[in-house]
């Protein structure tokens, strides 16, 4: 067995000791590695000042493309310090030095949605609402604030460990794309993402409206979660572009509604006939699962500036403590208590929620 020279293990001690003693003079104790790709390392830590779990991504600016030191990652810092919603990933703090890039984000406990599918298989129809709900709100905050992913995919969409879906990744994003004419968007001819998830407009290198591109990789995502496998084979560029200008064709075996593959069906189409956020919210399976899911997230600034996501009940649980106070009220009917002594029922209590600030 080939061992490893002694100088190179000398080299790895060394280097991971000067990243522990960086991280730790700005209050962050690390621990495990939770990720790693050809030129980044993510690990869990521990923020001393942010009293929270964190996890840090670790950018090394000798292994990572020259245009994505000097483009994409400043991009990504500035994007994601200004973005602030319960269902992208929080940004703490970024470091520089001058080998490394620091990017100190929020901790997602649970593990991103691939791997979610992985292990379990194909999403129940209910929690696919739920996540495909808190995507949409999620993606279209972005939208609104000019800003596009460019590169969603499942391995991009994380779970925290209360299992709300956390938008992470914004290194191919881009800012400042809303157009004043909404007939004439502005166009993106920088073609990033992964191949199975990228429309037939990228795959066709032609320019494209990166909101549309957006929501098409949004419709990968459902198809997946829903049926347990991507919709497209990417390991032939020629069949898959084949497959993507023509629709989905829906695995059989798979018990999924007919309004569900719909809503796959004019998502998955040509830019063209795509349809846009606001069609997908009162397409019918979306508003079908609003019932059965937690309502819409939303942030509530407290007097000391920290923040506290709140989420609703969903409908069901909703209804469950209305019928209580109507028994109570009814109790308190036949017992004919003295209006003077009459107690008000309590305002109904939401779930909370507290992000990592």
């Amino acid at each position: 067995m080939a061992t490893e020279p002694k100088n190179s293990y000398n080299a790895k001690v060394n280097t991971k000791d000067k990243i522990s003693n960086i991280l730790e003079t700005h209050g962050f104790i690390v621990s495990a590695t939770i990720g790693h790709g050809s030129y980044a390392t993510v690990k869990a830590a521990y923020s001393q000042s942010h009293k929270a779990k964190v996890a840090i991504k670790i950018v090394s600016k000798k292994k990572a493309p020259d245009d994505y030191i000097s483009k994409f990652l400043p991009r990504e810092i500035q994007v994601v310090k200004f973005l602030k919603h319960p269902n992208l990933v929080c940004f703490f703090q970024s470091i520089e030095t001058t080998s490394r890039v620091y990017i100190a984000m929020e901790l997602a406990e649970n593990g991103d949605l691939l791997d979610f599918i992985k292990n379990n298989g194909s999403v129940a129809e209910a929690q696919t609402g739920v996540w495909f709900h808190q995507l949409v709100d999620g993606i279209e905050y972005c939208h609104q604030q000019g800003v596009v992913h460019r590169d969603l995919k499942c391995e991009n969409l994380l779970l925290n460990k209360n299992n709300v879906l956390k938008i992470t990744d914004f290194g191919f994003a881009r800012n400042g794309m809303l157009s004043a004419d909404a007939n004439r968007p502005k166009m993106s001819e920088t073609y990033c993402g992964s191949y199975a998830y990228a429309p037939p407009e990228i795959l066709c290198g032609i320019p494209y409206n990166p909101m549309l591109s957006d929501i098409w990789s949004m419709g990968v995502v459902l198809f997946t979660m829903l049926f347990g496998r991507l919709p497209y084979d990417d390991t032939n560029h020629k069949i898959l572009l084949h497959q993507v200008q023509r629709p989905p064709v829906f695995p059989s075996g798979k018990n999924v509604a007919e309004d569900a593959k719909d809503l796959l069906c004019r998502i998955l189409s040509p830019a063209k006939r795509r349809i846009q956020m606001n069609e997908i919210r009162e397409d019918h399976w979306f508003k079908r699962m609003t019932p059965k899911v937690l309502k819409k997230l939303s942030v509530q600034t407290k007097k000391d500036g920290s923040e506290t996501v709140l989420q609703d009940m969903p409908n069901n649980e909703t209804s469950k403590i209305k019928s209580e106070k109507q028994e109570k009220r009814e109790s308190r009917t036949n017992k004919v208590v003295p209006e003077s002594k009459a107690k008000k029922d309590p305002p109904d209590k939401k779930t909370e929620v507290t992000s990592v600030q």
